[in-house]
């Protein structure tokens, strides 16, 4: 078949991927001038099966409302005149009871696994190469009372198959020895050996450069105006490419894959989707100090931040700000990363280089993608990560590559049904 994928992320371009392994005839359209260059360009790098704790938990209202209008809050709800943000606001209460935290658990587990082992079967057969790190994650913890309440998220995630094993404050700085400051305030951690950490970045333009190989049709500088339709299926993508000329594509399959722009194209069409974009923000910095500086990937539950080491750099990621689709940088956000960077690991990074990036993730009130069919037979969804894309993009893939195929995927997992 002929199949056109909407965006080429680090989602879309695997998609494209594994379609084309299928034996598909694929075609990406993507506005940016190249692959990976929005959501996918300086996020935190983690391929974090473990991060499988929704944000929409039985802890969270409370948190939400202690941080509400904080400046530097680790997640900060900013209300606004927007129907969509206080609609998906509601979704993400009803999601935070205990068995929807363990169904949701179970999805995210489930489909991180998936993808992790198609990630390390993909490395093994291209060869490909993107600053990884097979050293694991360790999430370290510096409040007793947090420390205690991730047992139960922890118990819930190795009965589904995810090895994660808890740590004494010792344990974690034996890790990573670069923690050895913070040691009198590090209450303990949990390790999970299986993850790892990569420019997605990197991974994404080099898979696209590998796909475009293999023959997928790369259509960047198109911007996408409007999918059409006819009766139950869609029958065109409408673009303008960039000169500014109005191109029609047509098709035998589409697969979306907008990230946080999913949600506003396909309203037209009547699917509503939960989406709302989620600002996140990171901070790169070359390595100053090697002695100082991390190894082992790292998540720090206090201020909800992600540590990655990149070849001779430093990716510092996290926060999370519900305010529309505004890109633009908030400075106290971005020190306050940095601030925090200083004082776990002081000398480590040359923070006088440091470059500063902000992407919007395209947030669930689950944290669970949509990934499956649509009311229109020929119409795929692969979108709604949040924060999870870089994580969850091979197996999105291969399952969607499966859907589009007429095949049953291989994952466990409550795919979209139309």
């Amino acid at each position: 078949m002929k199949v056109i994928v909407l965006g080429a992320g680090v989602v879309g371009t695997a998609a494209a991927w594994f379609l084309a392994k299928a034996g598909h005839e694929v075609t990406v359209i993507e506005r940016q001038p190249a692959a990976g260059l929005e959501t996918s360009f300086a996020n935190g790098g983690q391929i974090s099966v473990s991060h499988a704790e929704p944000w929409a938990n039985p802890t969270a209202p409370l948190k939400v409302l202690k941080w509400l209008l904080k400046e530097d809050a680790p997640l900060l709800f900013r209300p606004r005149l927007d129907l969509q943000q206080w609609l998906w606001g509601l979704g993400f209460l009803r999601e935070c009871t205990p068995a929807r935290t363990r169904h949701n658990i179970n999805q995210i587990v489930n489909l991180g696994l998936y993808s992790r082992g198609l990630l390390q079967e993909l490395r093994a057969e291209t060869g490909i190469r993107y600053d990884h790190l097979e050293r694991g994650i360790l999430h370290f913890y510096t409040s007793c009372k947090e420390f205690d309440a991730a047992q139960e998220s922890a118990r819930i995630m190795r009965e589904f198959g995810c090895r994660l094993d808890m740590k004494t404050a010792d344990e974690c700085v034996e890790i990573e020895p670069a923690l050895a400051q913070m040691r009198g305030r590090i209450a303990g951690g949990s390790m999970t050996p299986g993850d790892e950490s990569g420019d997605a970045h990197l991974f994404t333009q080099r898979l696209a450069a590998m796909s475009a190989e293999a023959g997928v049709r790369f259509m960047y500088g198109n911007t996408i105006t409007k999918i059409a339709r006819i009766s139950g299926e869609i029958s065109a993508v409408h673009v303008i490419g960039p000169e500014g000329r109005a191109v029609t594509l047509t098709g035998d399959a589409y697969v979306v894959a907008l990230g946080s722009y999913s949600a506003q194209l396909l309203a037209p069409l009547g699917i509503r989707l939960a989406i709302y974009p989620a600002k996140g923000y990171s901070v790169t910095m070359p390595v100053a100090d090697p002695a100082r500086a991390y190894h082992v990937s790292l998540t720090d539950d206090e201020y909800k931040l992600v540590y990655s080491r990149l070849g001779d750099r430093l990716r510092i990621a996290g926060t999370c700000e519900l305010n529309g689709y505004d890109t633009a940088l908030n400075k106290m956000r971005c020190q306050a990363i940095v601030r925090r960077t200083r004082e776990m690991f002081p000398g480590a990074g040359d923070t006088t280089q440091a470059k500063f990036w902000t992407g919007l993730r395209p947030a669930t009130p689950s944290n669970v993608p949509y990934i499956g069919k649509t009311r229109y037979r020929n119409l795929y969804l692969d979108t709604g990560h949040g924060t999870l894309g870089w994580t969850h993009a091979c197996g999105s893939a291969k399952a969607i590559a499966d859907i589009v195929s007429g095949r049953a995927p291989e994952v466990e997992f409550a795919f979209t049904v139309g």
